[in-house]
C-alpha cells in the first residue's frame, strides 16, 4: 500500500511538471525591512524596465555569439538567441512555464553546435537556465523539483560530451538543492513567525482572562458580600423587630427580594467574567421584554410611582435584553435622583425597531451627572446599531429614549 501510494504521488508530481498548473508567487511572504521596502517603492517603476532591457540586451549578445561562432543565419540566430533568454522573464510569476520553455530550448539551443564544443549551449542560455531552475526550486514542491531535475539531466547526457556531462549535471543539481533549501528555510521562518504571532495572541488572551478573573474576584469578595448582608438583614428584620407594622414588613421583604435578584444577576455576570470562551454558556435564562411589567411592579413596591403605558411587545434576543436593561437602569436612576417623582415607561415596536422611553416629571438632583448608568445604556443601544438620547424635558423632568433595531428572527 505504501509503495502504491508513493508511485501515485510520483506520477502526480510528473503530471504537474508536464501539464499541471503553475506556482503563483507566495502569499505568505515576510515583509521587506522598512529601509529596503522604501527603496523598492521608490525605484520599482525604474527597476522593472531595466531588468527587461537587460534581458533583451543579453539576448542580443547571445544572437551575436551564435552568428560569430556557429555561422547561423540572422533569423535562426535571433530565434535561438531570444528563445533561450526571454523565458527568464516568466521565472518570477510562472516558474514552471519558464522551465518548460527553457527545457525545450535546451534541445533547440544546440543547433549548428560544433562537436568539439564542451558546452553545446551559448553562455547566456546556460546563465538564464540556472536562474529558471533556481526560481522553480524556490517555489515548487520537492517532488516537482525532483522530476524537473531528472528531466533536465536527459538533454545533458544526450547532448553534452561525456567529459563535461557530469560537471553540467552537478551544477544543475546544486542549483536545485540550493533553491530547495532556501524554500524550506523560508517556510520554517514563516511557520515560526505564525507561531510567535499565535503565542502573542495567546498571551494577550490570558492577560485579559486574568484581569477579568481579578475583577470577578473583587466583585465577589466586596459587592456580593454586601448584597448578601443586605438580603440577610432585610429578611431577618421582622424577626428581630417583632413590633414592625405589616407595611414595613412588606417593605423589608421587597428589599430582600431585590437584593436576591441582584445577587443572581451578579453571579451570572461573574460566570461570564470567569469564562474563557471554551466553557458552556450559562444555562440561567436572561431577562427580556416579558419581564418588564414585573420590573415596573417591583419598582412600584419599592416606592417609585412607576406606570407602564401600553402593552409590551413580544420580542426576544439581544434587543429584548438591551431594552430590559435600559428600563431597569432608567428606573434605578429615577429612584436615586428624582425620588417620589412619577415615572412613565413605554416600550413600542413598529416591526423593525424597538422604542424604549422612560420619563419622570420631578426635578433631577445634580448628582445625576455622575456614575456610569447613562454611558452603559448608550453602549447597549449603539452596540446593536441603535440610537440613544438622555436629557431634561421641557417640563423640567428627565427622559431616556432608545431605538433598538430588531431582526425578523427575534420577533415572535
Amino acid at each position: 500500500m505504501v509503495n502504491e501510494t508513493a508511485v501515485g504521488v510520483g506520477l502526480r508530481d510528473l503530471r504537474r511538471v508536464l501539464f499541471g498548473r503553475d506556482f503563483p508567487p507566495p502569499a505568505g511572504r515576510r515583509p521587506l525591512p522598512p529601509r529596503l521596502r522604501r527603496w523598492w517603492e521608490r525605484w520599482r517603476s525604474l527597476a522593472l524596465p531595466l531588468v527587461v532591457l537587460a534581458v533583451f540586451g543579453l539576448g542580443a549578445s547571445a544572437v551575436q555569439y551564435l552568428l560569430a561562432s556557429r555561422g547561423m543565419t540572422p533569423l535562426g540566430a535571433g530565434l535561438v538567441g531570444y528563445g533561450t533568454t526571454l523565458p527568464v522573464l516568466l521565472a518570477y510569476h510562472r516558474p514552471l512555464w519558464a522551465w518548460r520553455v527553457s527545457f525545450v530550448m535546451l534541445f533547440v539551443g544546440v543547433l549548428d553546435a560544433k562537436p568539439t564544443d564542451g558546452w553545446p549551449w551559448n553562455p547566456v542560455q546556460i546563465f538564464f537556465f540556472l536562474i529558471v531552475l533556481l526560481a522553480l526550486a524556490l517555489r515548487a514542491e520537492p517532488g516537482v523539483v525532483a522530476w524537473a531535475g531528472l528531466l533536465t539531466l536527459a538533454p545533458v547526457f544526450l547532448l553534452v560530451n561525456t567529459a563535461n556531462a557530469w560537471g553540467v549535471s552537478v551544477l544543475f543539481l546544486i542549483v536545485l538543492i540550493l533553491g530547495d533549501q532556501i524554500r524550506r528555510r523560508r517556510q520554517s521562518q514563516l511557520r515560526l513567525a505564525r507561531q510567535e504571532e499565535l503565542s502573542e495572541l495567546e498571551k494577550a488572551r490570558r492577560a485579559v482572562l486574568e484581569e477579568r478573573t481579578r475583577i470577578a474576584r473583587e466583585m465577589h469578595d466586596v459587592v456580593a458580600h454586601h448584597m448578601s448582608m443586605i438580603a440577610v438583614q432585610a429578611e431577618t428584620a421582622p424577626f428581630r423587630l417583632p413590633a414592625l407594622p405589616p407595611a414595613v414588613r412588606d417593605e423589608f421583604a421587597g428589599i430582600a427580594g431585590a437584593a436576591r435578584e441582584a445577587m443572581t444577576d451578579m453571579r451570572r455576570l461573574l460566570g461570564v467574567l470567569r469564562s474563557d470562551g471554551g466553557e458552556p454558556a450559562p444555562t440561567a435564562p436572561q431577562p427580556g421584554l416579558a419581564d418588564v411589567p414585573e420590573l415596573v411592579e417591583t419598582a412600584r413596591r419599592a416606592g417609585v410611582p412607576a406606570t407602564l403605558h401600553g402593552t409590551v411587545p413580544a420580542v426576544d434576543g439581544p434587543a429584548g435584553l438591551a431594552a430590559y436593561r435600559i428600563v431597569q437602569e432608567a428606573l434605578a436612576n429615577a429612584a436615586r435622583h428624582a425620588p417620589g417623582a412619577p415615572v412613565r415607561v413605554a416600550v413600542t415596536h413598529d416591526g423593525t425597531a424597538l422604542g424604549v422611553r422612560v420619563e419622570n416629571d420631578g426635578p433631577t438632583s445634580p448628582a445625576s451627572g455622575g456614575g456610569h448608568g447613562i454611558a452603559g445604556m448608550r453602549e447597549r443601544a449603539t452596540l446593536l446599531g441603535g440610537t440613544f438620547e438622555a436629557g431634561p424635558t421641557v417640563f423640567g423632568g428627565f427622559a431616556v429614549a432608545a431605538t433598538l433595531p430588531v431582526t425578523v428572527e427575534a420577533t415572535e
